[in-house]
């Protein structure tokens, strides 16, 4: 065996000790390899990416939050400490040995203090090792390389800088950033704004006869944004009294989305989306884990309900059972909400002290090894479907139904939505709710259908469905107290959604573990729960 080969093997084995019966199943260091070659293919001649990391977020005086690493950096490198960046080149680069190379990454370094109190580093030979990349330098060595940005044709980065992190002691993302700004001539003044591009882009792109059309578009977002009430070209554009005058100032507009820089904002944006939006088989496996973790604590807390339990103890249950699997974090606050708290539809607040015998509306999805579900379950804390209850929630599954059905390849992603909307409008009508089927309400507010992986609400393009896309389906009926409708029907919110992996042979249900039907829920709910036992002492 070559010394090399050795030294790496006493390597590998002397850092794992440094980390005993930790997880073995990330991502393999071949797949983010794989992700970066794909993206590299994508990239014009003469162009470099520059990925940051996440930085550290302070929760309060020296606590800060748990570190979550930035989807995109950890899709495109598997490391997930903070404080590092990634420079993917298109063309090979050489460096002062003559050697060339087309990725570099710089890393926190090795520190026996800080890990002391903070954990274990990969550092440089671990990410040589555990990552497998071949050129690694610590943090500092991103402020001292010297590379010519303005040299490129393009230079990528992940969107805007969000700036939203502290200067702290050391090399941290703080420094690489500001670092990154001054040599790439970075200027955020060039770039316009999302609401702004929006609106520019359907100037740029309407034909002058359509100009009425583009108007009502600047006319609606004007009166809720002053960057568009008070934009001059736009004013400009909206008062021309002549179709010459018109094409003048959308030649402007257009030239307006083309800043002067080789900085580009979108292009990562846009390829990763894409790339990310079609699962590979390695990823299938995490996702697939995450979502079965999250079916199978909803089925706990069916069979554990109690309506003198609290919302945040309904929560705890679902929690204890993603650390029991070993999924590391929740993907996004859990809500829990009973009764007219159903309503609200990011409701994490979870204080309700008793949720009493309303219906109880569970939206959680556990995080494992960066994977996240997105599961809900509506429930009744009773164990039984009031009549009122069971005719929502029965035609919240109908919809639902609907729209799993269009989980097929090659179907708009908008399809399963619009089925859903038109049978719970249907529905609303029969029961008297709504006055017609065409009325406008906000007892169904939101869309049916988001990508989930890395992020909740994973990025993608919404054409139409592809072959390993997961992709939720999520209707839902709320009813807030005050509804000009009958009282019966106040308090009750209902929302069903499930993890829905696209395949050639059609849509399959990745949550189905946990029931669904009414009648499948009760029955659940009618089982005994281990927890039954599980009492601690009185406190009051």
């Amino acid at each position: 065996m070559k010394l090399s080969r050795i030294l790496c093997f006493l390597f590998t084995i002397t850092y794992f000790s440094g980390f005993s019966q930790t997880p073995t199943d990330f991502l393999s260091k071949e797949f983010h390899k794989e992700r970066r070659d794909i993206l590299r293919a994508k990239m014009p001649q003469n162009s470099v990416a520059v990925v940051f990391s996440n930085s550290l977020r302070n929760r309060a005086n020296d606590v800060d939050y748990i570190f979550h690493q930035d989807p995109n950096f950890y899709y495109l490198t598997g490391y997930r400490e903070p404080n590092a960046a990634l420079l993917l080149f298109s063309n090979p680069q050489v460096d002062q040995k003559g050697e060339t190379y087309n990725e570099v990454l710089f890393v926190q370094k090795k520190d026996p203090n800080a890990e002391q109190w903070n954990g274990k580093r990969l550092g440089i030979e671990g990410a040589k090792t555990v990552l497998g990349f071949a050129k690694v330098f610590n943090g500092e060595g991103f402020l001292t390389y010297n590379l010519n940005y303005k040299s490129f044709d393009k230079v990528y980065i992940d969107g805007k800088f969000k700036d939203d992190y502290r200067d702290v002691t050391g090399t941290d993302i703080f420094d690489l950033v500001k670092h990154f700004k001054t040599s790439a001539g970075y200027n955020p003044n060039l770039f316009l704004s999302n609401i702004k591009e929006y609106v520019y882009n359907n100037v740029a792109q309407t034909p002058i006869e359509s100009h009425a059309n583009v108007i009502n578009i600047i006319d609606r977002l004007a009166s809720r944004s002053s960057e568009i009430k008070n934009d001059e070209l736009l004013n400009k554009y909206k008062s021309a009294d002549s179709d010459k005058l018109k094409k003048e100032y959308q030649q402007k507009i257009t030239l307006a989305l083309q800043p002067k820089t080789n900085i580009d904002l979108t292009f990562l944006q846009a390829n990763l989306a894409t790339m990310r939006e079609i699962k590979t088989e390695e990823e299938l496996k995490l996702l697939t884990k995450a979502i079965r973790i999250s079916a199978i604590g909803q089925n706990e807390v069916m069979k554990a309900m109690k309506p003198h339990m609290s919302e945040t103890e309904l929560q705890g249950i679902h929690e204890f059972v993603y650390k029991k699997y070993g999924a590391e974090y929740e993907g996004y606050p859990s809500i829990v909400g009973s009764g007219n708290n159903g309503c609200i539809l990011h409701y994490i607040e979870n204080n309700r002290t008793k949720v009493g015998n309303d219906l109880v509306l569970m939206d959680l999805g556990a995080e494992y090894r960066g994977y996240t579900a997105d599961v809900t379950r509506t429930i009744p804390a009773s164990g039984k479907f009031t009549p009122e209850q069971k005719i929502i929630y029965d035609l919240v599954y109908k919809a639902q139904e609907a729209g799993i059905a269009l989980y097929t390849v090659g179907t708009s992603m908008q399809a399963p939505n619009e089925a859903a909307r038109k049978i719970i409008n249907q529905g609303l009508f029969n029961l008297g709710i709504l006055k017609s089927v065409e009325e406008r309400h906000n007892y169904f507010p939101h869309g049916t259908s988001h990508h989930i992986g890395l992020d909740v609400h994973d990025p993608g393009n919404y054409g139409n469905f592809e072959k390993n896309m997961v992709v939720t389906m999520e209707p839902g009926i709320y009813i807030p107290e005050g509804s000009p409708c009958d009282k019966k029907w106040w308090g009750i919110a209902v929302r069903i959604e499930d993890d829905i992996l696209v395949t050639e042979n059609g849509p399959v249900n990745l949550s189905k573990e946990s029931p669904r039907t009414s009648t499948e829920i009760e029955k659940m709910m009618a089982k005994k729960s281990v927890l039954n036992q599980f009492v601690l002492p009185n406190l009051d």
